[in-house]
């Protein structure tokens, strides 16, 4: 997938959904929740349970999404997801052998980066985006908005400290779209297996979004 078909995509949906699933039947139904509810951008992190064959499968059950992964942490683990389908990659950190790698098989990389250096030192290796992590930490919303002049041509994604009230904060701020986790799948609700509300959940987020 070209870095261009991945950015219309994120400006399109604006939100991801980021799963981390300690039983993969669970992550299996969270991933059916929030594409119910219209989200199309779904990671599964490397760290959930048969990484690998959770991703395959959901691409096979979800056709019109696109499914990604994410806590990547080497070039191997970056390899094996590519190879069980994974549409788009994420990282915490920025290993440049790895935005390599995933350049070479044309599969979006995102870095994990939080100073204006490290933005810019991922970007100009070849990353597709860059994931602003963790955000809440640096300020949130506003952390983003003092990047945009000058890094304003760098699509970013703020992860860690997005919510469902202020994921259009973000936007509005000029991330190219947010990622969201606990927040969409709060831990009591998991545990309920109460995916109507998730589901709702994903709604209301891509309406106030849209």
């Amino acid at each position: 997938m070209s870095n261009q078909v991945w950015l219309s995509q994120l400006r399109k949906n604006r939100a991801i959904a980021v799963i981390r699933a300690p039983k993969i039947e669970i992550g299996e139904k969270m991933a059916m929740a929030v594409a119910s509810g219209g989200m199309q951008l779904i990671e599964i992190t490397w760290t959930s349970e048969r990484a690998a064959e959770l991703i395959a499968k959901l691409r096979m059950k979800l056709p019109d999404c696109l499914i990604g992964t994410g806590t990547l942490f080497n070039v191997q683990q970056l390899q094996d997801a590519i190879a069980a389908g994974a549409q788009f990659l994420f990282s915490p950190h920025i290993d440049i052998d790895m935005i390599h790698a995933a350049v070479a098989k044309d599969v979006p990389i995102i870095p994990g980066a939080l100073t204006p250096t490290e933005i810019v030192t991922a970007w100009h290796q070849g990353a597709s985006c860059v994931k602003v992590f963790p955000v809440q930490a640096v300020g949130g919303a506003s952390y983003i908005k003092s990047l945009q002049a000058p890094l304003g041509h760098i699509p970013l994604i703020p992860t860690g400290g997005v919510s469902l009230e202020n994921a259009s904060e973000f936007i509005q701020a000029g991330a190219v779209a947010v990622g969201l986790s606990s927040e969409l799948f709060p831990k009591q609700l998991v545990a309920a297996e109460n995916w109507q509300a998730i589901t709702q959940s994903a709604s209301n987020l891509m309406q106030n979004l849209a």
